[in-house]
């Protein structure tokens, strides 16, 4: 490894040890999953959080924490015994940037068409994944295609073949894949290895100022590219840095600048 790696391995290292905590979580919707002891609840509450993960962090948390209120203490149980129609009538009035209830009611019927056929989101997701895949990207493909099979879910879940980042739905598989002081995991049968960063604007920002891509477009070829950048760091986690990162720019005190100048910290 070259200095300037050495140099920015020192600094992904110094930023993971000291934000990788709980305590530097809120505002994100993250903090929303917490209260979910069982995996089978917390999927589904991730997803849920991802796909409403947009806009401005104060009213993620706001929207994500409203619908889980009304879905109860079991998320999974309250997708199972509903229906399209009635997810519609129990978030009637529901609106959340470009979402409302009926895009609301889509998501969350196609999530129960695959806890019926498949007992969990995890396992539809290890379904389709293949151990010769070099990232989770082809499987979250057929894992949307699942999803949304009923149509209706709008913009809320992306396709990854149309080349978008596919921000939200990386975010998810971090949070589920991933288990250390932030991600709370329940995942088995995908590695971390296979994971790609949850690209927007302001980590491609971050990606340009530290040399981990050169590309102007935050779309999933970047996305690529920045996940394998990571991995010279940290093959087995290529991911594992993004939640101390993205605290610059989303927490008040702490600014990009500050981040770009912290390549020296021990």
């Amino acid at each position: 490894m070259s200095l300037p790696d050495l140099k920015r391995k020192k600094m992904l290292d110094c930023l993971y040890r000291r934000y990788n905590r709980r305590s530097y979580v809120s505002p994100d919707p993250l903090e929303c999953l917490y209260r979910f002891e069982e995996v089978k609840d917390r999927e589904v509450a991730a997803l849920i959080a991802a796909c409403l993960a947009y806009g401005r962090v104060a009213q993620i948390v706001k929207s994500v924490s409203a619908v889980l209120d009304i879905m109860g203490p079991s998320p999974h149980d309250f997708i199972r015994s509903g229906t399209p129609a009635r997810f519609e009538k129990q978030f009637a009035g529901f609106r959340h940037r470009f979402a409302d209830e009926v895009h609301l009611a889509a998501l969350m019927g196609g999530m129960r068409q695959v806890l019926l056929a498949y007992g969990s989101l995890n396992a539809c997701f290890v379904d389709s994944f293949r151990k010769k895949d070099p990232t989770v990207i082809p499987a979250l493909s057929i894992f949307t295609d699942r999803l949304s099979a009923a149509g209706g879910t709008g913009h809320l879940l992306a396709d990854p073949r149309k080349g978008s980042a596919c921000k939200r739905l990386h975010l998810f598989l971090r949070w589920m894949v991933r288990k250390d002081s932030v991600d709370p995991g329940g995942w088995t049968g995908v590695p971390r290895s296979r994971l790609v960063v949850p690209l927007d604007t302001h980590m491609h920002a971050i990606g340009l100022a530290l040399g981990l891509t050169r590309r102007q477009q935050a779309d999933y070829v970047t996305a690529v590219e920045m996940t394998q950048g990571f991995a010279c760091f940290s093959p087995r986690d290529p991911v594992k840095y993004d939640f101390a990162m993205t605290r610059f720019g989303i927490r008040q005190e702490m600014k990009v600048n500050d981040l770009i100048r912290m390549a020296g910290c021990a």
